[in-house]
Parts: C-alpha cells; structure tokens; sequence
C-alpha cells in the first residue's frame, strides 16, 4: 500500500539509506547493547542472592569461577611465560621507562575523574606530573615528578563513581580483563570509549597503535604482578576466593584515597 504513494524506487532508496546507517552505527550499538544487557542482567540476579564478601556480593559465583579458570588458563599458557620472557630480556629501567610512558598516555583520563572527584589537588597533581615528566622526563619515560614527591595515583570512572557513593554491586570476572562489579565494569566502558588516545588514534585510522598500546599495556602489568599473583596462587586454599578478596580491598583502599595500603595490586 505504501508502495502505491511513494513509489518502488522510493523505498528502494529508504532501505538503501536504512542499510546504510544500521551499518555505520551497528558495530558500536552492538557492543553498548551488549554491555548494557551484562549489567542489568546481573543486577537482576544479585536480586536472588544475598551472601557477601567485604560487603559485596557474588549471586553469579558459579558462572565467575567458569570464567576464572578460563583465564587461569590464557594466563598460564600465555601471559605469564610473556610476562616472565619480557622481565628476563628486558632490563629493569627499560620497563621502569615503558611503565612510566604508559602512566604518562593516561593522563587526560586520570585528570578527567579527579575533576569529575571534585580533586583540585589530584588534578593539580596530575598536571604537574604531566608536565614534569614530558618535558624533562624524556616524554614520560623518566618519573622526575615521583623524584620531587609527586607520586602517581591511578583514578578512573569506577573509582569516581565511588567517591560519589555508587556501590560495587554484584562482583563480577571479566573473561581476561579479571575481577572487577558492576560499578567497575561500568567504568572501564566510560574510560575506555572516551579515552582521548584511543579516540585519535582510532580516527585517525592508528587502529595498530591502540591495539599496540593496549598490548603493552597488558604485558607491563602482568609482569608487575609476576610476584604478586605467584605468592597469591601459594598461600591461598581457595585462590578464587583470594583473588576477589584481594580486589574487593584494593578497590577500597583506592576510593578511600588510600593508595600506599599494604594490599597487593590486582588488575
């Protein structure tokens, strides 16, 4: 029938134009539904359960452990002889010199989430640390501001949303990313699709660079956590359930702006 007023080449056109626009914006679409749809759905489901470790729940605690020893696998076979490979040819200020070059590219995301903290003095921090380290610090692979006592601090959207009183919610493991909630996976979507680094080289068409970054990124800190993770995996009847204590307090510690805490790091 509406054939009949727009004419066959009409909607021919339409569906062309539709076709088109679904594709341009499907991938994106695709990826926020499906975050979206992970985070209402274990919302729902911590509806179902009740029991809490360090105040935060775990209702999915059998699907999380599927996934915890799927990455104990990847991390096996992969990340940790990569990790242990690149600590052994590697000397010791080259990755003191690529971590702090990677502490340095995210700069604009930790300033972004002291300002959204309300964190003049983190901000100020930032800043000068930015400074420092890119002009006299070799474009950020010397720390010259830890040097003067002005020492990193990592901040991102979970962190944020913290601060403001948003609970964990539901402990949740990532496949490869790891431990992380509801709270903190929102987070890790906020920061990683408004990274200002990751938008140009993304539309700039530096795909490899991002993918690179991230790479790097991933190997530094496995290596960071060679010793950590390995005393971890030894002292723990349940390593599992260590590993989630273990995030659970970090994450505390970092909202409570309580970074020095004697608690291991865990990604």
């Amino acid at each position: 029938m509406c054939g009949s007023f727009l004419g066959e080449s009409d909607l021919q056109t339409d569906r062309a134009e539709g076709i088109k626009g679904y594709s341009m914006t499907s991938g994106f679409a695709r990826n926020l539904c499906l975050a979206v749809t992970m985070i209402l759905t274990t919302g729902l489901l911590s509806a179902c359960a009740s029991q809490e470790y360090g105040g935060v729940s775990d209702p999915i605690e059998g699907v999380n452990r599927g996934i915890f020893k799927f990455n104990k696998v990847v991390d096996d076979a992969v990340m940790e002889p990569v990790a242990k490979g690149y600590r052994a040819a590697v000397p010791d200020p080259a990755r003191t010199g690529v971590r702090n070059a990677l502490r340095n590219l995210k700069t604009p995301t930790t300033l972004a989430n002291n300002l959204l903290q309300a964190d003049l003095s983190g901000a100020g921090n930032t800043l000068t640390r930015f400074f420092a380290n890119t002009l006299f610090g070799l474009g950020g692979l010397i720390d010259v501001a830890a040097m003067d006592g002005v020492n990193y601090r990592e901040e991102d959207f979970g962190q944020t949303l913290g601060v403001w009183g948003v609970g964990n919610g539901p402990y949740l493991v990532l496949p490869l990313l790891g431990p992380s909630s509801v709270r903190d996976t929102t987070g890790l979507l906020v920061d990683t699709y408004t990274d200002p680094v990751r938008l140009w080289l993304v539309n700039t068409d530096r795909h490899g660079w991002y993918y690179g970054r991230v790479a790097v990124a991933s190997i530094d800190k496995r290596e960071e956590l060679l010793d950590v993770l390995s005393d971890l995996k030894k002292n723990s009847v349940d390593y599992y359930a260590a590993m989630r204590s273990a995030y659970i307090q970090k994450r505390d510690a970092q909202i409570r702006g309580n970074d020095d805490a004697d608690l291991p790091d865990i990604p």
